[in-house]
This record gives structure tokens, C-alpha cells and sequence, in this order.
């Protein structure tokens, strides 16, 4: 615990942690200690922590994975022909990261897992093959899954009930020894791109953990923060929010900035920080420094592409790269949106107004929209639908940037990070779903429509790059309503009551569409069982070969269905049926125009449309997409699935140019997805970005122009926070 002594004193000045000074000194009053014990005694009864049988186990399965990957690398040690001394000493070493290595893993996590091995045992053949047998041969093993094209490749499997997540990295040294030291940057010499993504996960977990003021605390907050971000729908990289990583960067620069804070002061100061923060400042826990080695840094002097970056967020560790460059304008107001939520809980918890289980109500998402898109998800078992559905997951980020660039930002989508099976079905299955909603305070003319046909079909070329296709791999976009959510997303398969008191979903700051939903009739308040699809809408028996039919998709939404149709086939079907009702406000009348175009891949194509409350009128302006008038957009369409929801946990970072697939679409542009850029003012950012920062300046750093080449130093944006 520390003193409250605050920033005065006559006490030798403390350790600063980070690039600036501290907020604040303040330690905890009595009633801040209670609270922290209150919150502890809530993360214990919400099943937050492993028990002690399980954590054993998986000390049982580390142990009994670094055996199986020496013994590996001596086969391969004694089958290349090296010498019986050389086969004896030859070696190779596990790692943990993510949060298992930040010691805040919960019952059932996946281990994200490291093997350094020496430089003649390569990823491609040794890795992705040779290990890849030895453990495909194994009782213990199953789900084994390679992703050897993904941004970072790994090997996905589960020994004996565990989830392991397995990286490979070869470093350039013939005998790696059992200390190796993973943070020296020697480690990185003469290694490639994809070796430095691999080692960086561990790098990064371990210079956090060298970074922050009290690892306990740190961990209790992290931990608390994630559970948080889980309940509230903002969990998950692969979505454009926020990883593993990510969250575990923001905590532990507020326990730099309130180093000696309990749990509960730095919960409640973790909301209040990240609500006035200005971004696209950059988050950052030390210097970012160059080094000889050369690889990229993040750097918006020199990389246009890290001044399109939202919310950066910047790893500690060499080379320093943005973390969360997935973070799109849509998916950074919804966690503006959930800040401000958890903020204003906060202050009345600390007025004993509220309690902890308050800040961790589930975010009730199917009643915070009037429109929603659903993606069904469909493969011939469950195995195909795994890799499958990673692959659809992986690509939802790029509907979302294009809904936004064709639309000129006028149409703001949320992506639910949630999955949905229908169990009824017959075939394996799984849905996806997106919010829809006219962005606040724009103001549209009566019966303007958002044409998005061609975001449909550029989402459905997207789709169709998948490499590993086969038949009864399917997949449907299709517009639903509040009131047809189908039943299976809800736990009890039917609809709950709304209370007519109910908790804002969305912060402070409500949209006219979520504000009047407490005043709709009494329709939507009874309690009702939502009838499921008709069995033509996901069909059980399976394709031999790309064929699409007209499946006569969600007849109760779109009574009005136009049909095109060509001679090519298709392992996907797109279907957009906006029909019936505006997206929201009583600023004017509104329509979305969906269409997948007639293409390579295509047989049946639909257009339907969302009528507003009003009669749409004939010569209704269409938004359409215009490559022309708008920049390129080079971090749409670049990357490869990992098949996973849960986040990044400090493998993933650095470039968007996550994929060097030939086929993915370059040409289009990205208006929308590069409004919230550094712009210009990055091109002033000073040699290191931390020298000259101001006493008690940093929590945010404002980027300023300056005529010539040199710049100001950046500036505190929040004066507020302290105490």
C-alpha cells in the first residue's frame, strides 16, 4: 500500500514509472481498501480464478509439450546428420505469454504458447509438418488445427482438455539454451518478419509485467477489466475492439499514473482516464526507441499508414508497434460509449449508490438496435465449420469498414463479438450479428437511401478467397429487425421482458434510436417465444460441389424479393433483404439499399430494401461507392484468420499487410475507416515521442503542427483526473 502523502512532501521523489510523471501519490483510504476487498470477494464468486487441481494440470501439459518439442528437434537434429555431441545438446525451450504469463488466466483459457528452437528447424516443414504428425499421432491431442498463412502462424489443439495455442519461433543460434533470455534483442537477430511477431507476444508480457508499479494490483485490475470488457461486448481484436493485449497496455498505464492505487481506485481511474483521453494519441508505457536491427517502428513521421490508426495503442517491447490497429471509427465509439458506462458507475459506486455487480450488467445488444445484419455461418460438420467460421470472423472487421466508407460514415455499424448456433439445425452452424444504426446527429433527407449492394458483393468476393473451401461451406447476410431476432441468441430461447427502467446501454450519450426504446408498445415488452426458421432458410443436406439456389431467405422480413441470376456457381450466398423499417431519429426518413451483384461466384442474387416511415421517393439519392472521390485504403482486405474471437494477446500487432494473398481486392478506398487519423500533425512528432513531456501530462498527448520541421512537444489533455 502507499502513502498519501501525495506529490509534496519532503520524501526523496518517487520511482516515475512511464514517459511522464504521475497523476497522482494517493494511496488508499479506508473505504477504498473495503472496496477492493469487495471487488476481489465479486471476481472469486463470478468464477474468475483456476482452481489449484487445474492449474497443476496445466503445469503437467507445459511440462509435457517441452518434452515432445525436444525430442523433436533431436529427431530432426539426428536425421540432417550432425554429430551424436551436436544431437545431445540439441534443444528447444517453451514460453507462455498472454495471460497466462500475466498470471490472469481464468478457468478454461488456452495457454498461448512459445517454442524457440535453433535456426536449422524451420516453420514451414519442421513445424507445420514434422510436429504437426508427431502430435496428430497422439491420444492426447485433438482439434488440431495449422493456420501456417495467418499474421502471426500458429498451430491450435487441445492436450488433454487444454487449449494450447503453439507459436514457433527459430532464432539464430545452432544450441539454444535453457536460460535463454527472450527479452535481450539479440534474439531478433537475422530472424524474418514472422519470427519477430512471434517472440514479440512474449517480449511484450514480460516487459509489462517489468513496467508496472505493483504486479499484484495490476493483475487484480487487468483481470477485472477483462471480465468487464467480456460482459460489456468489447472484447475481441479479430472484431475491431480490443485483445488480450490490448486491455493488459491500458491497465498498466494507469497503475503507472496512479502507482500506488488499490484495485478499486485504479478500476474507477481506468474509466475516468480513458473517457477524456484524446485519441488518436498513442497509449505508450516507455520510449519507443530505434534500434540497429532496422525493423519498422510505429512511427506516423514515417509510415502514412500509422496516421489512419484510431487508437493506438503501443507495445513496450522492440520493435514497438501498434496493438490495436484494428480498431475501426465504429468499433472506437462503441467503447467511447462503454467507458463512459462503466465511468458513471463508477462514481456512484464510490457514493455507495451501486455496487460492483452494476458495472458488469451484460450489455443487452439484440435491444439496443432497430436493425440488424445477421451472418450465418454454415459447413458440412464441425471440424469444416472451426476453420470455417474463423475465416467469416476474420473478414466481418472489413464489412464494417466498407458499410462505413461507402456510406460516407453516415451508416455506423456495431459487430457483436458473440457467436450463435441454432442447434436445431441438422448441419453445423453459427451466426454472427451487427448493429445498425444512422449516425447521431446527422441529419438525412426524406427518403434518402445508403446504397450497400456493392459493399455486399465486395464482402462476398472478401469471403470467397478462401483458400481451403469445401463443399456445404456457406454463408448468408440477411437483414433482421428488433422483433424478428431469431430465438436461439437468447439463453432462455425466448425474448426477456424490457423493463421500462432499464439501465442505458450505451453511456451517457444515448442515440435518439436507443432513447425511445423504452416508449415503443406493448408489443415488444410481452414476453414471446420468437419462432425459429423454416427449414429452407439453412438447408441440412450439403453440396457436392459450388452450388447455389435461391433459398427463399427470411420471407416474413422481405415480402418484396428481386432475383438476378447467372450461370456461375458459388460456395456463398449473399443475401441483404433491408426491408420495412428506417434506422431510426426523427431527423427524416432513411432507406438502406442492399445487393449482392451478379459476379464470378454468383447465381442467385437478391436486392430488397428498408423502407422509411415515410414513402420513399422515386428519385431518392443513392450513396454509392465512388473510388474516385475517395483515398485508398490499404488496411482493408490484408488479412489472414487466425479462427479465433478472443482477442490478441501480444502476438498479433504491428502492420495491417497481414497477408500476401494475391487475390485480395487492393482497389478500393477507405474514406470512412481514416476520418480519426493523426493526419498532418503526425508529421511534427518530435525524435522520441516521450522527451520534454510536462509534470502530471500523461494521460494524453496532443499532436500539434508546426511550420518547419521541428514540433511542439506534446501536450497534457487532461487536467481533471488527479485525486
Amino acid at each position: 500500500m502507499g502513502s498519501a502523502d501525495g506529490l509534496g512532501g519532503s520524501e526523496p521523489a518517487a520511482k516515475q514509472y512511464g514517459v511522464t510523471k504521475p497523476i497522482s501519490l494517493a494511496g488508499p483510504s479506508e473505504a477504498d481498501v473495503l472496496k477492493s476487498l469487495e471487488l476481489d470477494k465479486f471476481l472469486v464468486d463470478s468464477s474468475l480464478y483456476e482452481s489449484k487441481e487445474e492449474a497443476e494440470k496445466r503445469e503437467e501439459v507445459l511440462k509435457r509439450i517441452g518434452q515432445i518439442v525436444k525430442e523433436w528437434v533431436k529427431h530432426l537434429t539426428r536425421i540432417r546428420g550432425y554429430s551424436d555431441q551436436m544431437v545431445e545438446e540439441a534443444n528447444a525451450v517453451i514460453f507462455t505469454f498472454g495471460s497466462y504469463r500475466l498470471g490472469v488466466h481464468g478457468p478454461g483459457a488456452d495457454i498461448d504458447t512459445l517454442c524457440v528452437g535453433p535456426s536449422y528447424v524451420n516453420r514451414e516443414e519442421d513445424f507445420f509438418f514434422i510436429l504437426h504428425d508427431m502430435f496428430a499421432q497422439m491420444d492426447e491431442v485433438t482439434e488440431l488445427q495449422p493456420v501456417p498463412d495467418a499474421h502471426v502462424p500458429v498451430m491450435k489443439f487441445k492436450f488433454d482438455g487444454i487449449s494450447i495455442d503453439l507459436l514457433y519461433a527459430s532464432i539464430s543460434l545452432m544450441v539454444v539454451p535453457d536460460d535463454l533470455d527472450i527479452s535481450e534483442v539479440s534474439v531478433l537477430y537475422d530472424v524474418d518478419e514472422p519470427t519477430v511477431r512471434s517472440l514479440n507476444g512474449c517480449r511484450v508480457a514480460d516487459q509489462i509485467l517489468k513496467l508496472v508499479p505493483n504486479v499484484e494490483h495490476f493483475r487484480t485490475t487487468l483481470r477485472c477489466l477483462k471480465f468487464w470488457a467480456k460482459r460489456r461486448g468489447v472484447y475481441s481484436n479479430v472484431t475491431g475492439f480490443l485483445g488480450g493485449v490490448n486491455w493488459a497496455l491500458l491497465v498498466a498505464r494507469v497503475c503507472q499514473l496512479y502507482p500506488n492505487a488499490v484495485p478499486s481506485m485504479l478500476v474507477s481511474r481506468f474509466f475516468r482516464v480513458y473517457t477524456q483521453w484524446r485519441w488518436p494519441n498513442p497509449v505508450m508505457l516507455c520510449p519507443i526507441e530505434e534500434d540497429e536491427l532496422g525493423f519498422s517502428v510505429w512511427d506516423p513521421r514515417k509510415n502514412p499508414r500509422d496516421r489512419t490508426h484510431h487508437m493506438p495503442i503501443i507495445t513496450p517491447a522492440y520493435p514497438c508497434m501498434n496493438s490495436s490497429y484494428n480498431v475501426s471509427t465504429s468499433t472506437l465509439r462503441v467503447m467511447m460509449e462503454q467507458f463512459h458506462f462503466g465511468n458513471r458507475i463508477c462514481e456512484e459506486i464510490e457514493l455507495n449508490k451501486a455496487q460492483w455487480c452494476a458495472l458488469f450488467e451484460p450489455y443487452v445488444f439484440f435491444e439496443s438496435y432497430k436493425n440488424y445484419l445477421q451472418v450465418d455461418v454454415l459447413a458440412a460438420d464441425v471440424d469444416d465449420l472451426r476453420s470455417w467460421k474463423g475465416w467469416v470472423e476474420s473478414r466481418l472487421r472489413q464489412l464494417t469498414l466498407m458499410i462505413e466508407r461507402d456510406t460516407y460514415g453516415k451508416l455506423q455499424c456495431h459487430p457483436y463479438p458473440h457467436e450463435y448456433a441454432d442447434t436445431s439445425r441438422q448441419c453445423a452452424h453459427t451466426a454472427f450479428f451487427m448493429g445498425l444504426q444512422r449516425k447521431q446527429g446527422e441529419r438525412v433527407q426524406e427518403g434518402q437511401q445508403f446504397d450497400i449492394r456493392g459493399t455486399v458483393d465486395e464482402f462476398r468476393h472478401s469471403i470467397n478467397m478462401y483458400v481451403f473451401w469445401k463443399p456445404g461451406m456457406e454463408i448468408y447476410v440477411s437483414h433482421v429487425r428488433r422483433k424478428q431476432i431469431p430465438a436461439y441468441v437468447f439463453p432462455e430461447g425466448y425474448k426477456r421482458v424490457r423493463s421500462k427502467t432499464a439501465t442505458p446501454q450505451k453511456g451517457d450519450k444515448l442515440s435518439s434510436e436507443n432513447a425511445d426504446m423504452g416508449r415503443n408498445g406493448s408489443e415488444d415488452r410481452d414476453l414471446k417465444r420468437k419462432n425459429s426458421p423454416t427449414e429452407e432458410d439453412l438447408k441440412p443436406d450439403i453440396p457436392d460441389k459450388r452450388k447455389s439456389v435461391s433459398p427463399g431467405w427470411r420471407e416474413s422480413v422481405s415480402p418484396e424479393v428481386l432475383t438476378q441470376k447467372s450461370n456461375n456457381l458459388s460456395p456463398l450466398r449473399s443475401m441483404a433483404s433491408l426491408k420495412g423499417e428506417s434506422l431510426g431519429g426523427e431527423e427524416g426518413n432513411m432507406a438502406v439499399m442492399a445487393e449482392s451483384k451478379t459476379g464470378p461466384y454468383s447465381k442467385d442474387n437478391v436486392l430488397s430494401e428498408i423502407r422509411g416511415y415515410g414513402e420513399c421517393n422515386s428519385n431518392s439519392s443513392l450513396i454509392t461507392t465512388m473510388a474516385s472521390e475517395v483515398g485508398s485504403c490499404d488496411g482493408v482486405g490484408h488479412e489472414s484468420a487466425v479462427g479465433s474471437s478472443d482477442g490478441n494477446n501480444g502476438s498479433v500487432v504491428g502492420s495491417v499487410e497481414e497477408s500476401n494473398n494475391p487475390r485480395t481486392p487492393q482497389g478500393y478506398s477507405c474514406e470512412a475507416d481514416s476520418k480519426l487519423s493523426l493526419e498532418n500533425a503526425c508529421n511534427s512528432f518530435p525524435g522520441k515521442l516521450q522527451n520534454g513531456l510536462e509534470p502530471n501530462a500523461g494521460v494524453g498527448l496532443e499532436l500539434k503542427q508546426r511550420v518547419g520541421i521541428d514540433s511542439d512537444l506534446q501536450k497534457p489533455v487532461i487536467s481533471s483526473v488527479a485525486g
